[in-house]
């Protein structure tokens, strides 16, 4: 049973002790686990942090590897380049006094990320929950939508932590909208999640009050990644911190926005979740794509699925 006074998603996590973080699509997404996870930490549980990786983790160093396709990424761990949001992520929560390793899990299909998963859990002495966090809200796509957003990593992460054996399996979403700009139709968005909320697997959502410890630290975090990539800074993260801060509209904080027009609201300070296995049970394709080795064989069985489709879902208007 559920109450008012506290968010379903934190009832759910109320008796875990040891807690796993996940970004699910890979870039900056583990960023938008900081405020949960400032929270969980304030609650005096253990909170560990991984993320599908876009670095190249293949040139790194044999002592960071857990096994293959995990790695333990630390502030001193060298990088090329300066596109590494693990190592950022790391270096900025050293500076904060907090436990600072973050988890990067290789760019791959869905058998071997199950591997490192079960790798990573093995490593940590087992949890008793995980959160995988996505930066947006396609993860929430079921797969007729007319636009899925960019659904490989989510869905790589999502057919694995399905399969775990782990108490709770829980997906939060952070930047409601942002996925507009790849063809996410939001009124689907909110669809699918009533769909959830009638088979119970939707456990609402919740803002991230700017006045909070929780807020400050995750607009920090973001500052300070924006500081440290500062070629390629994170647009969701950015969206979303905008966001926290009270700004609207077409706010401007990276040249990687020129030519388009945001629409930053406080909708994407809002954290929507839902259960994990309800979700997979909820998605057409997921168990196309259990025994892939390669991403781009996601995205070819994805392809595949919508090719056999006699339809899609159009895109509706939001009525007012």
């Amino acid at each position: 049973m559920f109450s008012l006074p506290e968010p379903p998603l934190f009832a759910r996590l109320r008796d875990a002790r040891r807690v796993l973080i996940a970004g699910a699509g890979g870039g900056f997404d583990v960023y938008a686990g900081l405020p949960l996870a400032s929270a969980l930490r304030a609650a005096g549980k253990e909170v560990h942090l991984a993320n599908l990786s876009f670095a190249d983790l293949y040139g790194l160093p044999s002592e960071v590897w857990i096994e293959p396709d995990v790695a333990a990424v630390r502030p001193d761990t060298p990088v090329r380049g300066d596109y590494f949001p693990e190592r950022a992520l790391a270096r900025w929560l050293d500076g904060q006094g907090l436990p600072s390793t973050v988890y990067a899990f290789a760019r791959t299909g869905v058998a071997p990320l199950l591997d490192a998963y079960r790798a990573l859990l093995d490593h940590l002495g087992g949890v008793d929950a995980i959160v995988l966090v996505d930066g947006g809200t396609d993860i929430l796509m079921r797969g007729d939508e007319q636009g899925l957003g960019t659904p490989e990593e989510d869905m790589a992460s999502l057919a694995v932590v399905s399969r775990l054996d782990v108490a709770e399996r829980l997906v939060v979403c952070l930047g409601f909208g942002v996925d507009a700009y790849h063809g996410v139709n939001h009124a689907l968005v909110l669809e699918n999640l009533a769909a959830l909320d009638r088979e119970g697997g939707y456990l609402g959502a919740f803002s991230i009050p700017r006045e909070s410890p929780e807020g400050a630290a995750y607009l920090d975090a973001v500052a300070h990644a924006q500081e440290t990539t500062a070629s390629h800074p994170s647009i969701v993260q950015g969206s979303v911190a905008a966001a926290v801060r009270g700004q609207f509209g077409d706010v401007r904080f990276t040249e990687r926005t020129k030519g388009g027009e945001l629409f930053v609201n406080p909708l994407m300070a809002m954290y929507f979740c839902v259960d994990a296995p309800a979700l997979a049970r909820r998605n057409l394709y997921l168990d196309r794509l259990a025994e892939t080795v390669l991403m781009r064989q996601i995205s070819t069985r994805i392809e595949e699925f919508r090719d056999g489709l006699p339809g899609l879902r159009a895109p509706r208007a939001f009525p007012h």
